[in-house]
């Protein structure tokens, strides 16, 4: 379109041009024995034509491309910040995939389920993040999957409230990401769904979290780790929480709780519960650690980023899967990530475990898998 309309700018100028040509030309050849209206015209006229051609030739070819370049230099940055992110994104997106509902699950991505927020300082974007995953097991059938992580905010995030989603149902477990509107919280995954509603009491008595935040004053305070009794949120309030319980979303469409009332759980956490009777006003800082109960024998166990984060390592102990008459298992780390410093892609004892050196971002969706089996020989 622009290449387009340059085009045709150059061909007004030299057709403005051409036209101050051949009236000059009509001037120096016609010369009429008496005075003539006509002529007196053109020899007042002529240089309009010439020089309107001149002056937008010469911006057409030599200034156009430079005040658009400095203009963009000087104006471009400002006025991005002080754009809605997704709309941003959204635009950039368009210009080179081109329109398409399915450019907002990279926005999503990007940006995190709330990218939606009206600015940008908004976001909840970890910029220090620290995972571990521990196995501890119960039985030869059943294990805990003890998962501590620590976010580090690049902005304060404006919430008292923390969310936790818990499901056995793999189609939600990969749109809920995407879905949340809410600034803070955590997907747990069960894949067994028999073992869905023992491992959401399991999560809902266990989870601890400390927090750096701000107080009402502005002030900088720390709560140690205490277990805050998260309140079930009844189903007729999860479209509060899920975008895809209140509208069509992709190739979800429109999804009904009630449908949803055997595989899907919402907890919330008052913060507030632990900030020694101080009102928070936003979280600098974020440490979660969390127990559910898993079936041994789907032979993995994963950590998915809820929001971009900058991860530097992700650790892992699985020496205590290991029962009384349960057998011996090996283990390989399967990284889903931009890059990460996997050190052996091969299946090790669970001693040999090392941390994971990621030093990357992880957008949503991005984590890493720890599979294990039997050990052979």
């Amino acid at each position: 379109m622009a290449a387009r309309k340059h085009k045709q700018a150059l061909a007004v100028a030299i057709l403005l041009i051409a036209v101050a040509a051949a009236d000059l030309a009509a001037i120096l050849l016609w010369q009429p024995t008496s005075r003539s209206v006509l002529h007196d015209a053109l020899v007042v006229f002529w240089p309009l034509p010439a020089l309107a051609g001149f002056l937008l030739g010469s911006y057409e070819l030599f200034l156009h491309k430079r005040l658009v370049a400095e203009f963009g230099r000087i104006s471009g940055p400002g006025i991005v910040e002080h754009l809605l992110p997704s709309e941003v994104l959204r635009t950039f997106l368009s210009s080179v995939y081109g329109p398409n509902d399915a450019n907002d699950d990279v926005v999503a991505g990007v940006l995190g389920g709330d990218g939606m927020r009206p600015r940008g300082d908004d976001l909840t974007i970890s910029t220090s993040t620290t995972v571990k995953l521990e196995l501890q097991g119960i039985d030869t059938k059943t294990y805990h999957l003890m998962t501590t992580q620590r976010y580090q905010f690049r902005n304060h995030v404006p919430t008292e409230r923390f969310v936790i989603f818990a499901t056995s149902n793999a189609t939600l477990r990969d749109s809920i990401s995407a879905a949340c509107r809410h600034p803070l919280f955590e997907l747990y995954f069960i894949p067994d769904p028999s073992l869905f509603l023992d491992s959401v009491d399991d999560l809902r008595h266990s989870t601890q979290i400390a927090i750096d935040y701000l107080d009402h004053e502005g002030q900088r305070r720390s709560a140690e780790p205490s277990q805050i009794p998260p309140v079930e949120v009844r189903f007729d309030q999860w479209a509060n929480y899920l975008t895809f319980f209140r509208e069509s979303t992709g190739p979800l469409g429109k999804l009904s709780p009630v449908d949803h009332m055997s595989d899907l759980r919402i907890l919330e956490c008052d913060l507030s519960r632990i900030a020694d009777d101080h009102v928070v006003r936003a979280i600098r800082e974020l440490t979660v650690w969390s127990r559910t109960l898993q079936r041994t024998n789907d032979g993995f166990c994963y950590w998915q980023s809820p929001y971009p984060s900058f991860v530097d390592t992700i650790s892992f102990d699985a020496t205590g899967l290991a029962v009384e008459q349960s057998p011996k298992h090996e283990f390989r780390v399967m990284p889903f990530t931009f890059r990460s410093a996997t050190a052996a892609a091969r299946w090790l004892e669970a001693g040999e475990l090392e941390d994971l050196d990621v030093r990357s971002w992880l957008l949503p969706g991005h984590g890493v898998a720890l599979l294990w089996r039997e050990a052979t020989g």
